[in-house]
């Protein structure tokens, strides 16, 4: 199936996938955005908490969903074969309660996705190869069918059915690899009730704006006159000079009582909506700004971590006796903090932790930029430009709170940077733009009601600010969903000691855990 089939759950539910790997690629699985409290080992992130499934192999997750209400998703977590392997994950209330907005009278998924006509993991590998940054994709997918404005999917492009004067649910999950998206719907506005699996305070808006791994779950009353109206996503492209795809993929939501002349079939276009620029930031932070915590929320205050993470790309020198097909000669590189994170090849970190096997990575992490500089200066020092590789992880105690200034830097391109945690949820507490300043910008924290999500999108040019406390043990990947920038290093890992008995430590790993 393209996409994978949607699973359903309740909150509370325990999920049991079975997943066999028929494909020649090595391959895992990630439930993106499920907290996995002390179920590391079914998180999924290649290298990170398993070794891989081998062709022909299989491995079992089991997990239970603990307090998330909600759209998550899943998909594959290895090379770029999430490309075409991801389904959505709805969990609903719990049996006897309900959502805190009047039911909703039909569900959907819709699942934007990205598009190749080459095999995706050809497309990575010869980047990797060349140092150069990969071929842009071909399409951009609502539900696996790219639309009608690309001229190979006419007849099969994604309808909605809809009655007049009803409200619908949209859970909207933006599964592109490379991509952000703006999402909107002609002639509807849209009151967006959570994002990420987690409630907000409803708010109306024309248009959304989602990184990848991001969701946003929206109702959408039926109030215009019968006929097609076109849902359509493009690309924010927040990095200057920088290729992308720009085309349009679009479904349609199509009133059932719609007259014959308005109909599948028909030559009368649906009602296009107005997208914002591909470079309009400004539709993007607005957005941004919308999302709110439904009321007073628990914002851990005394912070026990403050730490300050560069993020953003660079250049690694070509080896020599090679030609490199990047910037000037070299190799596009990603960090943080200037570490570009290189992935073990023999054991994954959770399984060297858990065993205490040496060699693996080290625990030295820096806590703050190893040179400050002026992140988003329009000449930084090309002697800034070259991170350092390792397999470097940040220790935390359990239960300790931690703030993270997630600072974007301008090393060779500014770009929005969509920053996901595994294992963790956060309160966005603030976000702006230049260099954070904590003499003036932690005025502008909000400590009331700010959102709480998986996936934080860093400014172009900017800075977004972040706190949880670090309630469940393991060994957690934080990194840009942009899968480009993950190929190039722009991630790290923190490990999070176990705190006092077996109910605060990472259970026994599973007997059918894939062998290295």
């Amino acid at each position: 199936m393209f996409p994978g089939p949607t699973l359903e759950v309740r909150n509370g539910d325990t999920l049991v996938v079975s997943v066999v790997n028929r494909a020649q690629y090595n391959v895992t699985i990630h439930w993106h955005g499920v907290r996995q409290m002390r179920t590391g080992w079914a998180d999924g992130p290649e290298f990170v908490t398993q070794c891989p499934i081998r062709p022909g192999g299989s491995y079992t997750y089991r997990f239970t969903i603990e307090g998330q209400e909600g759209t998550l998703w899943w998909h594959a977590h290895s090379s770029w074969l999430r490309a075409s392997v991801y389904g959505a994950l709805i969990i609903h209330p719990k049996k006897g309660s309900s959502y805190p907005f009047p039911k909703p009278k039909r569900e959907a998924a819709v699942m934007f996705g990205e598009w190749w006509d080459r095999n995706p993991i050809d497309v990575v590998r010869e980047a990797t190869r060349t140092g150069a940054a990969p071929n842009i994709s071909d399409a951009f997918t609502v539900n696996g069918q790219p639309g009608d404005l690309y001229n190979c999917s006419s007849k099969e492009t994604t309808t909605f059915p809809v009655d007049a004067g009803e409200t619908n649910l949209f859970r909207i999950i933006n599964a592109a690899l490379n991509n952000e998206l703006f999402v909107s719907i002609a002639g509807h506005s849209m009151t967006v009730v959570a994002a990420d699996a987690s409630y907000t305070k409803p708010f109306i808006t024309s248009v959304l704006m989602l990184g990848p791994g991001q969701t946003t779950d929206v109702l959408i009353t039926t109030n215009q006159p019968p006929g097609r109206y076109y849902v359509a996503a493009r690309a924010y492209a927040s990095a200057q000079g920088v290729p992308f795809d720009n085309t349009t993929t679009t479904a349609i939501l199509e009133y059932k009582s719609a007259p014959c002349s308005a109909k599948a079939g028909s030559n009368t276009r649906p009602v296009f909506p107005t997208l914002p620029a591909f470079n309009d930031t400004g539709a993007a932070t607005a957005f941004a700004a919308g999302l709110k915590s439904p009321s007073h929320v628990p914002v851990p205050m005394d912070v026990d971590e403050q730490l300050f993470f560069t993020v953003g790309l660079g250049l690694f020198d070509c080896p020599k006796g090679q030609t490199c097909q990047g910037p000037n000669g070299k190799r596009f590189a990603a960090s943080m903090n200037n570490v570009s994170f290189v992935l073990p090849s023999t054991l994954s970190l959770l399984q060297a932790h858990h065993h205490g096997v040496p060699g693996v990575f080290t625990t030295d992490f820096p806590a703050i930029p190893p040179v400050q500089f002026d992140y988003t200066a329009r000449n930084v020092s090309q002697s800034l430009w070259q991170p350092v590789p390792g397999t470097k992880v940040y220790k935390l105690k359990y239960g300790s709170k931690v703030q993270i200034v997630l600072q974007g830097t301008n090393i060779f391109a500014a770009e929005n940077h969509p920053i996901h945690i595994h294992g963790y949820d956060f309160y966005i507490l603030a976000s702006g733009f230049g260099n954070f300043n904590s003499a003036t910008d932690t005025e502008k924290f909000n400590l009331i009601d700010p959102p709480l999500r998986n996936t934080v999108g860093v400014p172009v040019n900017g800075w977004a600010v972040i706190r949880f406390v670090a309630d469940n043990p393991g060994v957690w990947l934080m990194h840009c969903h942009l899968d480009v920038h993950i190929t190039w290093g722009l991630a790290m890992a923190f490990l999070v000691e176990n705190g006092v008995g077996e109910l605060q430590a990472v259970q026994t790993p599973p007997v059918d855990l894939p062998a290295c």
